[in-house]
């Protein structure tokens, strides 16, 4: 299935001064123990990698932030874009596919001049873990439901954002609210070639073996759904879906070069 042409960023498009994009966090340097050995087979071998400084935004993107980016580029509306459970302004935007998030990225680029782009596996977990090493979640390992008013959330939708827990680094309902697209391809057995220092995941979506390479080629993605019944992620836990595919749990977050 190939993906659907959208229109091209403008080649004229003028950075705007005043614009300054979504809200980013610096995620220092460091290393950590990637994947877990109580959850998911392709979660194994646990492994120690070392990831640059880099930014990853504060929040899921939102509709409104989204919004911008489809009056300037005359890019096509996602999925669900009309519908009253997915259209507040500041719940994240659902629906994109893997190549809206890039072409979004692309165009923050142009808009900032800044590299902007989706994060890595590595990347991502590195920062949903907010410091703490080999924990469960973003806030330790207490399970999911100790979380406020967990019982009552997420019934319809995903939440606003920014209004619910934050992690060591200050990021916001990560390993919640959406899924997340990540930049990688998605092979369930990448750990045991994973290089040390900032993986990115396998080089295109052939798997190695006949019955892989007989499904899609599936993108990376990360983080817990409003419509699932584990509402939360655990900071180890991988997802994929092929790139083209659209559904109303999905979104993301951008990630960005750090500048210091």
């Amino acid at each position: 299935m190939q993906p659907q042409k959208t229109d091209p960023v403008p080649a004229d498009l003028h950075v705007r001064k005043e614009f300054a994009g979504p809200s980013m966090v610096r995620v220092p340097v460091g290393s950590f123990l990637m994947g877990s050995d109580v959850g998911q087979d392709n979660e194994r071998p646990v492994h120690r990698v070392w990831v640059d400084a880099f930014e990853l935004g504060a929040c899921q993107v939102t509709n409104a932030e989204y919004a911008e980016f489809l009056v300037a580029t005359r890019h096509r509306k996602p999925l669900h874009w009309d519908d009253p459970h997915f259209s507040d302004p500041m719940q994240p935007v659902v629906a994109p596919s893997w190549f809206d998030a890039v072409s979004y990225c692309e165009w923050l680029g142009i808009m900032t001049r800044r590299r902007f782009r989706l994060p890595t596996e590595a990347e991502w977990e590195y920062a949903a873990r907010g410091g703490l090493e080999q924990k469960q979640f973003p806030w330790g390992d207490a399970p999911a439901e100790s979380l406020a008013n967990y019982a009552t959330r997420w019934k319809t939708g995903p939440e606003p954002v920014g209004r619910a827990e934050r992690n060591g680094y200050g990021l916001c309902d990560i390993g919640a609210n959406v899924h997340e697209w990540c930049a990688d391809w998605f092979d369930p057995d990448y750990y045991e070639v994973s290089p040390e220092r900032n993986p990115q995941g396998p080089t295109d979506g052939a798997l190695r073996n006949d019955l892989k390479q007989s499904a899609p080629a599936r993108r990376a993605s990360r983080g817990g759904s409003w419509r699932h019944f584990t509402k939360v992620s655990r900071c180890a836990a991988r997802s994929s879906i092929p790139p083209q595919y659209q559904y109303a749990d999905y979104g993301f977050r951008v990630a960005c070069d750090s500048n210091k």
